[in-house]
């Protein structure tokens, strides 16, 4: 009998498959102990005193310093630690991180203005992912739901610096190769997403901004925000893992 998984395995497993387009399908292949007779981080010969490990993250060989830390993999359903490497290591504590904290506060959702495409209107709408993970849902006067693996691109608003001099905004993209920059002491106060309608090849765009009403809104819409941008920098970050 096959043992249930643990509730972080299951989050993990809804929010990859809901992106598996974005991240391309992932499989562990385990390099040959024949093609890696060397550490393939610090390029120390193995022998019978190094022994050759294998990272169960990206499967590719090294040395027992190059690859001694063990942090638990719930993409792949691992719940108790295993080893990895350190560049493996520190993403798979960021998803973790991100599985324990980041994935609630996107499901309970926030207030914002929507502002579709390049109508000058904006809509109250609270907006959250779904019970599945596959899904942005708007729900306002109009109803949205968006899937995850259409968008486009992400692009987060900030603010903080004096406009003009380094106003950065962060910006990651899911389904192309674009450099992520963080705008460092800044705030988030918005969203642009950019994705396709299912049946078009076109590009929708839609704004999201903070309300400046009510306080209480603007700091969860600030916090669902960072949240949103953890998960897309996730994902950009993982694309190839």
């Amino acid at each position: 009998m096959r043992a249930p998984q643990s509730e972080s395995c299951q989050r993990s497993s809804q929010w990859q498959g809901a992106t598996r387009k974005s991240l391309g399908r992932f499989r562990l292949r385990f390099a040959s102990a024949g093609a890696c007779p060397r550490c393939m981080q610090c390029d120390t010969k193995f022998d019978f005193i190094t022994r050759k490990h294998h990272c169960r993250r990206c499967g590719k060989c090294f040395c027992d310093k190059c690859c001694s830390k063990k942090v638990p993999l719930p993409r792949m359903c691992f719940v108790d630690p295993v080893r990895q490497c350190a560049e493996c290591a520190l993403i798979s504590q960021k998803e973790t991180e991100f599985y324990d904290k980041q994935l609630k506060v996107l499901m309970n959702g926030a207030t914002f203005f929507v502002t579709l495409g390049t109508s000058d209107k904006s809509e109250l709408m609270v907006c959250r992912l779904s019970n599945n993970q596959r899904y942005l849902v708007l729900d306002g006067d109009s109803h949205y739901e968006i899937e995850i693996v259409q968008i486009s691109t992400v692009q987060i608003l900030t603010e903080g610096f004096t406009p003009g001099e380094k106003d950065i905004h962060t910006y990651t993209s899911l389904l192309e190769s674009q450099h992520i920059t963080e705008g460092g002491n800044t705030r988030a106060i918005g969203m642009i997403l950019q994705y396709k309608v299912p049946g078009s090849e076109e590009l929708t765009q839609m704004k999201f901004t903070a309300s400046e009403d009510f306080s209480c809104n603007k700091k969860l819409s600030a916090t669902w925000l960072a949240a949103m941008h953890k998960a897309t920098k996730l994902l950009y970050e993982s694309r190839d893992q």
